[in-house]
């Protein structure tokens, strides 16, 4: 397995890591037993970092890491990085409240992550959005804390905009921020990528096969359940699902001339994007983790970048990632 380490003051993790939303909530149902052979078989291949919510489906995604950890072998659970987003709010059907990052509320969200996990400390802590009725110093300064009480290692924040990102860097060490990146979602690349550059902090990239529009397995005429929230995705809806997957059979074409699958070549993209840049892969089953793996063995030169680029420009995607009503939550996308 290859390491990368999280900025310039956070831990050393693989090279990619595992986010386990999808074993939980938001694509329909999961297999358990699959979910948590995947974790393990994830921890066996090298991965270390696993990335989760305390909200995925109501505190389920982290019971299920804690169960996958304690059933581990001690080696693969001793090298177990916890990354863990709080704040987001829902309501016993579901729906979404806001988020809360009062630094009461933020230490009362870790002492239950802490038990649900069933470990005496998690290794990143980030609030999922930034509430917009607390000022990130305030919550950056509990989660400082924590830290200081052992509590928890380092300190995330989670698709905030560069100014956001000086501000909250001012306060505490910011081991990286994760955001979206990928082939065809690029607008960290302006400013928001080369400030946390500018201040040492790293990037964890979710979304890089864009909830598998991306992945090469997404039919065109595929029914989506009504438990999978890319139902109501802009990218998935009608015409802007056609022209996204005219890029995808572009990007085919450069995966097929160099032998390896569309998400591999997906994935080597954002690894090839800087040593700063640690790809999560949301796989919920086994071979789909394997294949994700296979990407840390491609290797991508000057021309091989120059077709992806030719294949899926920056800025072609057709629709925005998210619907509008969660983008205005978005403090990166201000």
């Amino acid at each position: 397995m290859q390491h990368r380490t999280l900025g310039t003051t956070g831990p050393r993790v693989s090279a990619l890591g595992l986010g386990a939303m999808g074993m939980s909530a938001l694509y329909g149902e999961a297999d358990r037993a699959e979910s948590i052979a995947t974790i393990h078989a994830a921890l066996d291949a090298g991965v270390t970092l696993i990335d989760t919510g305390d909200f995925y489906g109501m505190g389920h995604n982290e019971l299920l890491i804690g169960e996958a950890l304690r059933t581990a072998g001690p080696a693969a659970r001793e090298r177990a990085l916890t990354s863990v987003k709080f704040g987001a709010l829902r309501d016993p059907d579901g729906g979404w409240s806001g988020y809360d990052g009062r630094p009461a509320a933020v230490k009362n969200f870790a002492a239950y992550s802490l038990q649900r996990l069933g470990v005496d400390h998690i290794d990143v802590y980030r609030i999922a959005r930034v509430d917009p009725g607390v000022p990130i110093e305030e919550t950056v300064g509990a989660i400082a804390e924590l830290v200081e009480a052992g509590h928890v290692r380092h300190i995330g924040l989670s698709e905030v905009g560069a100014d956001t990102l000086r501000r909250a860097a001012a306060v505490a060490p910011i081991s990286d921020l994760q955001i979206e990146y990928s082939l065809i979602s690029r607008g960290i690349e302006e400013r928001i990528l080369p400030t946390a550059r500018e201040l040492g902090i790293g990037v964890t990239a979710y979304g890089v096969l864009s909830r598998g529009l991306i992945s090469g397995h997404f039919d065109r005429d595929r029914k989506l359940g009504a438990g999978d929230f890319r139902g109501m995705s802009p990218r998935f809806q009608g015409e802007n699902l056609q022209r996204n997957l005219d890029l995808v059979d572009a990007l085919r074409k450069v995966a097929d001339g160099k032998g390896v699958s569309v998400a591999q070549t997906a994935i080597a993209w954002v690894l090839a994007q800087g040593e700063d840049i640690v790809p999560l892969v949301g796989a919920r089953r086994r071979d789909r983790l394997t294949e994700a793996l296979g990407a840390l063995d491609v290797t991508l030169d000057g021309s091989d970048l120059a077709a992806i680029e030719q294949a899926v420009p920056a800025g072609a995607a057709s629709g925005a990632r998210y619907p509008e009503s969660q983008m205005s939550h978005l403090d990166s996308e201000r």
